[in-house]
């Protein structure tokens, strides 16, 4: 089986950075404009609905525009023109169109202490330092099965030695080849899609991470133009191994800057508090984070490229933490939809 799975996957080439899943676009952008502002509909203004046809049919018309302007920006996302989107995106807010996008009230910039966020019931050492180890469990899991079973080859159809060396032979030119020409990517496919079969928990809590960074970057005004869920679709979907998850975005404002060697307190801003959605996602859920540490030591690659000291980073950190819990607890509903 490995040896057929690894002649499918000859043609692939490992490739870094995030993946971008074709096609779930619509049911994301869909739900992010049906909450528009993520807040819930008063239950006045939903009575007075009820008993007007006149403005049930003000609303249809509303949901329509809204669902016009995905298709719009879907596809001008798929045509690679993603500055356009963001544009579009910009255009149809100003027109009340996209209530939601880029709408996030964000919390004073300054200096929280770690009392304060913990005022704010956000525990910095559980969000923050995240630990993925149901996979690592996997793993080990599926290394004791592969002994278990040559070891039980040797006894029901009595190996010799010759036998037992080529099967060695076999099994360490494969892990060779992996680690040597996908780093690793064929293992990690086998293990997140057994990991995927065999925890509901663990496909949830991948779907709301990725959701989070989502919704966290479509209201501070950052377009998503893809997400992927899983090893395998982002395998299927971009031809890439290693990625276990990710969501792209429509980041051309941020590139600019980073090439011009300049970057704006707002882009830094946005930046930040996008690459902790996931992480305070799951805070949220259970309290820890298990997944998202490459988010984590991106942030810490950028501030440290930025040339922060260490109170500096830190306070960019703790106020991007705050904001970031606090948008996604006002906006649990539309995370539940996304996902």
């Amino acid at each position: 089986f490995l040896f057929l799975l690894l002649l499918l996957l000859l043609n692939c080439r490992t490739r870094g950075g995030q993946s971008r899943q074709r096609g779930g676009m619509a049911r994301g952008f869909g739900a992010c404009l049906a909450s528009t502002s993520g807040r819930p509909v008063p239950s006045t203004v939903a009575v007075g609905l009820r008993g007007s046809h006149l403005r049930r049919s003000s609303l249809s018309a509303a949901q329509a525009d809204k669902g016009v302007s995905a298709q719009r920006i879907q596809a001008e996302v798929d045509a690679g023109r993603r500055g356009t989107a963001t544009e579009l995106a910009r255009e149809l807010k100003k027109a009340g169109v996209l209530e939601g996008f880029g709408g996030a009230r964000l919390v004073p910039k300054r200096s929280y202490t770690l009392e304060e966020l913990r005022l704010n019931k956000i525990e910095p050492t559980a969000l923050l330092s995240p630990r993925e180890d149901y996979l690592g469990k996997i793993s080990s899991y599926c290394q004791r099965a592969y002994l278990t079973g040559i070891l039980s080859g040797c006894f029901v159809f009595h190996w010799d030695v010759t036998n037992v060396f080529y099967v060695g032979a076999f099994s360490l030119g494969l892990v060779t080849i992996d680690k040597v020409g996908y780093n690793g990517g064929i293992e990690f496919l086998v293990v997140e899609t057994i990991g995927r079969m065999l925890s509901r928990a663990y496909v949830e809590r991948v779907s709301r991470h990725e959701a989070g960074h989502f919704l966290v970057a479509y209201m501070m005004g950052v377009l998503p133009s893809g997400y992927t869920l899983s090893a395998w679709n982002a395998l299927k979907n971009n031809k890439t191994l290693g990625v276990q998850a990710g969501t792209a975005f429509c980041d051309d404002d941020f590139q600019k800057e980073v090439a011009s060697g300049k970057l704006s307190s707002g882009i830094l801003d946005k930046f930040c508090c996008i690459a902790l959605a996931g992480v305070a996602q799951e805070f949220i859920d259970h309290g820890n984070a298990e997944g998202g540490m490459n988010d984590i030591r991106q942030l810490d690659f950028l501030l440290s490229g930025l040339g922060f000291t260490q109170k500096k980073a830190d306070d960019q950190i703790r106020w991007s933490t705050l904001n970031t819990v606090l948008l996604l607890r006002q906006n649990q509903n539309v995370i539940d939809k996304l996902a």
